[in-house]
């Protein structure tokens, strides 16, 4: 496959892929585990509401909490069990949120049901959007944004551009790799779903050079139906060229305004398996229970692309394929922009691509000592929005939050570690932004 365009987003990093332990291995399913936690709050929004009790029996896919208005999503039982408990449960952020406790049953075949489902031919844009949100779909790509949210184009917008962000620029991760490879008809369906929703003229599917049988595999899988409107669009390896606005400025030019959303330009972006959970699931109704996870890291011996329940515990998971010894650090996805965790007892949730873990043989133990700025505007030329990473960090030091979101654009900083990355002085850049926006939010609550 040739390059779509030589031409990219300005600035960016290239750390090291270091996927090479996994793209070549098939998805497998994971084991059950004896024990669920499934947080009711696994996106951006309201938490969903429980429609069950304690000690009620579940069968794999029926609905556990419904929305809770329209900035939420459904969640459904990833095993066929029994309720044991509904309350607070420890979550990657630290924080202890509302979840469902549930065990599932070791002899049940775990089958699911199929449900009333969404008919491509006769079914409306507000019906696709509805049954999105009933079957629980968020962006699997890590930012967990209810994806009928982003599919209402507002009143006055139009969509010109579909993108299907198949990139996967985080180091690490082959989930959308396996995914591309081996649910291309997951996917195809999945984009007439959402190109009859959105009205798009022209869709892309991105992907970066790194992944050239998946590229071909989709090239020579477009069904005949699709090819005057859809392209495999094949783009230079740079991170952080997976983000949304990086993709649509690499592929159709335009810029998102500061603040801005990508339908501003015209544009719809969705990772690409979300585009598969939308074709795989919409048309037979069920509510999504699992997905495909990546668990690597020098610390992993048996690397992998696992199909894993939502609420399965880390530390089943790493029980599972097995650690080395020293093993010091584990992230929820990938190590530029996936969050260490502080206990292995949190689950994996809809937003989760990767587990990926680090000995102390790579530094996992503690970060490395931090030294002063020394202005040399490493991370100013990094930043793909740019920032002034520099600037940013000591106004975080002196705690002067607001300045850094009115002056200094702080909120359209989307955390890539980028800055972080190329730092000499080892300033944890990105740590430092969370915090700010963090008290920003709070502050505009209030």
């Amino acid at each position: 496959m040739r390059l779509f365009s030589k031409k990219t987003f300005a600035h960016g990093v290239h750390p090291p892929e270091a996927k090479e332990a996994t793209a070549g291995l098939a998805i497998r399913r994971f084991p059950f585990p004896p024990s669920l936690t499934i947080p009711l709050s696994q996106h951006i929004g309201k938490p969903a509401v429980p429609v069950v009790r304690e000690g009620e029996e579940v069968i794999r896919g029926q609905l556990l909490a419904e929305p809770d208005g329209f900035m939420s999503v459904a969640m459904h039982a990833p095993a066929s069990g029994i309720v044991r408990r509904i309350g607070l449960m420890p979550s990657a952020s630290g924080k202890m949120v509302p979840g469902i406790y549930l065990e599932p049953f070791p002899g049940s075949s775990q089958e699911v049901p199929d449900g009333a489902g969404v008919d491509l031919e006769s079914a409306t844009a507000d019906e696709i959007i509805a049954g999105i949100q009933a079957a629980g779909i968020v962006g699997l790509g890590g930012a967990a944004f209810p994806t009928h949210v982003k599919l209402k184009i507002p009143e006055g917008k139009r969509c010109e551009t579909l993108i299907i962000n198949g990139v996967e620029c985080e180091p690490f991760l082959t989930t959308d790799h396996r995914v591309m490879l081996e649910q291309s008809d997951d996917i195809f369906m999945g984009i007439r779903y959402l190109m009859k929703l959105t009205q798009a003229a022209k869709c892309f599917i991105g992907i970066e050079a790194n992944k050239p049988d998946a590229a071909q595999h989709l090239q020579d899988k477009l069904p005949a139906d699709l090819q005057a409107e859809v392209e495999v669009a094949v783009l230079p390896v740079k991170y952080p060229q997976g983000a949304e606005k990086m993709l649509i400025t690499a592929l159709t030019g335009h810029e998102v305004p500061s603040g801005g959303l990508p339908i501003e330009v015209g544009a719809v972006v969705v990772n690409v398996a979300t585009t598969a959970e939308i074709g795989r699931l919409l048309p037979v109704g069920q509510g999504i229970q699992e997905r495909v996870i990546t668990v690597t890291g020098p610390a992993v011996k048996k690397k992998g692309n696992y199909r894993i329940l939502i609420g399965t515990p880390l530390r089943f998971i790493l029980d599972e394929v097995g650690v080395e010894d020293d093993i010091a650090r584990v992230f929820m996805g990938g190590p530029m922009m996936g969050p260490a965790v502080s206990s292995l007892d949190i689950p994996v949730v809809k937003g989760t691509s990767g587990v990926t873990a680090f000995t102390l043989r790579e530094g996992g133990d503690t970060p490395p000592k931090e030294y002063p700025c020394i202005r040399c505007a490493y991370c100013v030329d990094a930043c793909p929005i740019f920032l002034n990473p520099s600037q940013l960090g000591l106004l975080a030091k002196n705690g002067e939050f607001a300045t850094m979101a009115e002056e200094h654009h702080l909120m359209d900083c989307f955390e890539c570690g980028s800055c972080s990355f190329v730092c000499p002085s080892h300033i944890p850049l990105v740590q430092h932004f969370r915090v700010a926006k963090a008290a920003v939010r709070k502050a505009k609550a209030s």
